[in-house]
C-alpha cells in the first residue's frame, strides 16, 4: 500500500534538518543544496507565526541566492500558495505549513516542493477520514497498526499526503485512484521535528 509504504521508508531515511529561526536568525548554516527548510517553534499565535516563518524564509532565500533581502519580495495571501519574486524577474515557489506552535517552510530553487507538519494527536474518526482522504488501502493498513502507535502513523500518512498535494499545487481532495497515480511521482522525506510532531518534505 503506497501511502503507508512511503511512511515506512521515510522512517529509515535520515531526517532532513530544519533551520530553526531563533533570536532573529537562522540557527543552522545554509545547506549546499537547492532545497532549504526553515522552521519556527513555540509560537502559539498564528498571526505572529505566519509573519515569523516568512521572515525566516526571506532570510533563507537571501542566503541561497546570495542577495540582499531588499531585492526579494514574498507574495501570496494567507490560504494561497506563497511565492517569492526577485527583482531580476525570477520567481521561486514556496511551501508553508502550520500546526500547533510549529511552522515549517520549504524553498526549492530548481523544481517543485511541498511541505506539511502535523501534531500527533488522537483523531476519533480516524478510520473514516483515512478512508475518504488517504484511500481504502491506507485505512486498512492503519487499522492493522497497534492502537498506541496509530496516532503517529496517521499523522505521518496525512502529512505525506498533504506534502505531495502541495508539491503538485493541488488542494486537499478526497481520495481517487487517478490522483494517487499523479502524487506517486513525488519523493517524500521526513523532517527532524520536536517531540509530538511529524513533518514531510515532498519533491517532484
Amino acid at each position: 500500500m503506497e501511502r503507508l509504504a512511503c511512511g515506512a521508508a521515510a522512517r529509515v531515511m535520515e531526517a532532513v534538518s530544519v533551520r530553526w529561526w531563533s533570536d532573529g536568525r537562522l540557527a543552522l548554516p545554509a545547506a549546499g543544496a537547492d532545497v532549504h527548510v526553515v522552521g519556527v517553534r513555540g509560537m502559539k499565535d498564528r498571526a505572529i507565526a505566519r509573519q515569523t516563518i516568512r521572515t525566516a524564509l526571506l532570510a533563507a532565500l537571501a542566503d541561497a541566492l546570495a542577495l540582499p533581502v531588499s531585492r526579494i519580495r514574498l507574495c501570496g495571501e494567507p490560504g494561497e500558495a506563497p511565492y517569492a519574486r526577485i527583482d531580476d524577474g525570477r520567481h521561486v515557489d514556496l511551501a508553508i505549513s502550520h500546526d500547533g506552535d510549529v511552522s515549517v517552510a520549504a524553498l526549492r530553487l530548481d523544481g517543485d516542493a511541498g511541505i506539511d507538519v502535523m501534531r500527533v494527536a488522537d483523531v476519533p474518526d480516524w478510520h473514516a477520514v483515512a478512508h475518504d482522504y488517504l484511500g481504502p488501502a491506507a485505512a486498512a493498513a492503519l487499522a492493522r497498526v497497534p492502537a498506541p502507535a496509530r496516532a503517529a502513523a496517521f499523522a505521518r500518512a496525512w502529512s505525506e499526503r498533504e506534502a505531495r498535494l502541495k508539491c503538485r499545487g493541488l488542494a486537499l481532495a478526497e481520495w481517487r485512484a487517478d490522483l494517487d497515480a499523479r502524487l506517486a511521482a513525488c519523493r517524500c522525506r521526513p523532517l527532524a521535528m520536536p517531540d509530538g510532531y511529524v513533518a514531510t518534505l515532498a519533491l517532484a
